[in-house]
């Protein structure tokens, strides 16, 4: 590299380092972005990409009165009490009051916005669905980054921090094959993502029997959190994770009508003006083909009698009792498993109110839908030893699995795995397995401390010079739970951080 430096480097390439990135330019920085992938993106790439807020232009159009206040409180609903509590309080109402702010100014660069949709238990709609995905902040922040003359480095991985006596003053990075020294005059951002797939750290911080479990994005190695704690910031609430649940694996197939979707520039605009004219049920299919990818298959299945089994057959666990489910899928051959129904189970789950998957209040997906959208994850017989031959389980074994559950619904035995209460057997002319399902984290809570200004502190609570985290990098110690968060807090922990940056060089 010719330049070694810059006022402000940003590590990590995902919403919230393009964020952190463009608002720093946009504030005067000279910046450089620093993404250890060869594309940009992280997690929010593959995220449906909603951006949930109060006191929008979008809430205001639809005459919804809104203020951040009842944001904070209705935010608090959605974790179990036992995580709830661990919140960091001032630091969350902080963000949600800005959060409208950062929709503002994703508007005004392009991103067009549909909803607000309904999201118990928020009492009013806040939920934002970026037009037509995630990809979509992405694609509009880097190109606004490159306007602003920031300079943008892939397959660039950081591997330590610079230092200045008690000031964080760069990074080393590896490029090309080769090792860069780089200096940062007001501030390094950490913004890398978090550590779903580092399987030390969730067995450090967590425990070791969760180690076999995966993240959804396979490069959240937390590699920021390491950075932070080597430079001796204090990462809190690691024990937190959103997750494990089960999910369906995604098909090998990536639909390439997704990849050329205009995100930005006039086409863009366009697709955002037409897009109340589009047929509903268009708009519907869309989110169904979402919701049959990447959306978890709901416990409701489970308590109305449904079974797992493992590739081979056997029946493994007490499909009521998560997350000790997840644990136990994770050590399956192939960490893989399927859910066996029947026929009144398959009649069950055709029609409202009995879903597999769903967005909450915006789509439902049922069995036809899966059949129809994801034929590969449906295998349906007429018995038991026509379902194992379809897929490739041991019929001995899916036979003596459904015997075993049907003699304990009988009364006749105590299910071996724990399970009470079922009253239907499983039988009929139809079966179907669905799956395979694996065990994933979607994301981590865990994250540096930080104060109101994004910098990094310290395990006495002061600021480390220089050294600043957003989004999954910078939770500070908040609890987001609920669609649309982390998102929200991604993009405005950038914005802030960016404007923070930009008042330092003008001070300096």
């Amino acid at each position: 590299m010719k330049q070694t430096e810059y006022d402000v480097i940003v590590v990590g390439g995902g919403g919230s380092g393009l964020a952190a990135a463009v608002s720093a330019a946009e504030s005067g920085c000279d910046v450089l972005l620093l993404e250890k992938q060869p594309v940009l993106g992280g997690t929010t790439g593959i995220a449906v990409g909603s951006f949930t807020t109060s006191g929008s232009r979008l809430q205001s159009k639809a005459k919804l009165k809104d203020s951040p206040e009842e944001h904070a409180e209705d935010a608090g609903k959605f974790a179990p009490e036992e995580i709830e509590r661990l919140n960091t309080t001032e630091l969350r109402n902080h963000f949600l009051s800005h959060s409208a702010e950062t929709l503002e100014w994703l508007e005004g660069m392009g991103l067009a916005f549909h909803g607000p949709s309904p999201e118990p238990p928020n009492r009013k709609a806040r939920m934002h669905n970026v037009v037509p995905n995630a990809k979509a902040y992405v694609a509009v922040l880097h190109s606004r980054l490159v306007k602003l003359g920031g300079t943008v480095k892939c397959s660039a991985a950081v591997v330590g921090l610079l230092r200045e006596g008690e000031r964080v003053s760069g990074v080393k990075a590896e490029i090309d094959g080769h090792e860069f020294s780089l200096e940062a005059n007001f501030g390094v951002v950490m913004a890398a993502g978090d550590y779903a797939n580092a399987p030390d750290l969730i067995s450090a911080y967590k425990g070791s029997e969760f180690e076999n479990i995966e993240g959804i994005n396979p490069h959240a190695v937390g590699d920021g959190h390491r950075l932070v704690d080597a430079a001796g910031g204090k990462l809190i609430n690691m024990e937190v994770t959103y997750g494990p649940e089960l999910r369906f694996i995604a098909p090998r197939r990536v639909d390439p009508f997704e990849q050329f979707i205009p995100t930005g520039g006039w086409k863009g605009k366009l697709l955002a003006k037409l897009l109340p004219f589009v047929p509903k049920s268009i708009i519907r299919k869309k989110i169904k083909e979402l919701l049959v990818t990447w959306q978890h298959p709901e416990d409701s299945l489970f308590k109305e009698g449904a079974i797992l089994l493992n590739k081979e057959g056997r029946r493994f666990c007490n499909e009521w009792d998560s997350p000790k489910r997840e644990i136990l899928v994770s050590r399956q051959p192939g960490k893989e498993a399927y859910i066996l129904l029947c026929d009144h189970l398959i009649k069950k789950f055709s029609e409202w109110p009995y879903f597999i998957s769903t967005a909450p209040e915006i789509a439902y997906a049922y069995l036809d839908d899966y059949q129809r959208m994801r034929p590969d994850l449906v295998f349906k017989g007429k018995s038991l030893t026509v379902l194992a031959t379809l897929s490739g389980m041991v019929p001995q074994h899916i036979h003596a699995a459904v015997e075993g559950f049907n003699l304990y619904v009988a009364g006749e035995k105590k299910d071996p795995f724990g399970r009470t209460g079922d009253k239907m057997f499983l039988g009929g002319q139809t079966w179907m397995l669905l799956g395979p399902v694996k065990a994933w984290f979607t994301t981590t809570e865990g994250g540096a401390a930080i104060n109101e200004s994004a910098q990094v502190l310290d395990a006495g609570g002061y600021p480390i010079p220089g050294l600043y985290a957003v989004g999954q990098n910078g939770l500070g110690g908040q609890i987001l739970w609920g669609h649309g968060l982390h998102i929200a807090w991604a993009l405005t922990s950038g914005r802030l951080v960016g404007l923070e940056l930009g008042r330092r060089k003008e001070v300096e």
